[in-house]
């Protein structure tokens, strides 16, 4: 659960930056957030939540 709180203020983060820095308008960001709403509901939703969910325990395991 922890986890995707931080990707949710993490992506939060990165559209304020894309639409302060980048040229992003309001309208593409809403687009964007609502096509994750859809992602959200639909039946691939699992699959994308078990890969970003992999690709983190990939970061994790990384030795520095």
């Amino acid at each position: 659960m922890a986890l995707s709180i931080s990707a949710v203020v993490l992506l939060a983060i990165i559209v304020v930056i894309l639409i302060k820095k980048s040229g992003l308008k309001a309208p593409h960001a809403i687009i964007c957030i609502l096509l994750g709403f859809y992602l959200a509901s639909s039946t691939i939703a699992p699959t994308i939540s078990e890969l970003t969910s992999n690709i983190a325990g990939m970061i994790g395991s990384i030795k520095f």
